[in-house]
């Protein structure tokens, strides 16, 4: 800790762990001239950490993980990329401290001019506020 004497009680922190603009070829889509076929997909991820001081790794989410789990999604046929959201969104709640999770996912080449994606956002509710 760099300063223990720091006042606690009348502060609130909220630390947030970003991999923005991933670029992965994914095995994604429906449409029978995507399937089989590798297209970019542009991943952005923001997880909210439980509150509490961070001192070592251990206390935060590597975004090294973050990456490997889209990743490894990429590499699976998925339809759609609400699905790879929603799939990715569930596999960062589940890492340790992690409170809610954005996953943005842009699809580049999905229509002629500007820029297709989704976002999902999923929290981890807590007993107390169910």
């Amino acid at each position: 800790m760099l300063d223990a004497a720091r006042p606690k009680a009348a502060v609130s922190c909220r630390t947030s762990v970003r991999v923005r603009e991933l670029p992965l070829l994914a095995d994604i889509g429906i449409n029978p001239d995507e399937i089989g076929r590798r297209q970019p997909l542009v991943i952005t991820v923001e997880l909210g950490l439980d509150q509490g001081p961070i001192d070592g790794i251990g206390d935060t989410v590597d975004y090294r993980r973050i990456a490997a789990a889209a990743e490894d999604l990429a590499a699976v046929h998925i339809p759609l990329i609400e699905t790879f959201a929603q799939e990715l969104a569930w596999q960062c709640l589940a890492m340790p401290g992690v409170r809610d999770a954005r996953v943005a996912i842009d699809k580049p080449f999905a229509i002629t001019r500007g820029m297709a994606g989704v976002e999902v956002v999923m929290t981890n509710m807590r007993e107390d506020e169910q």
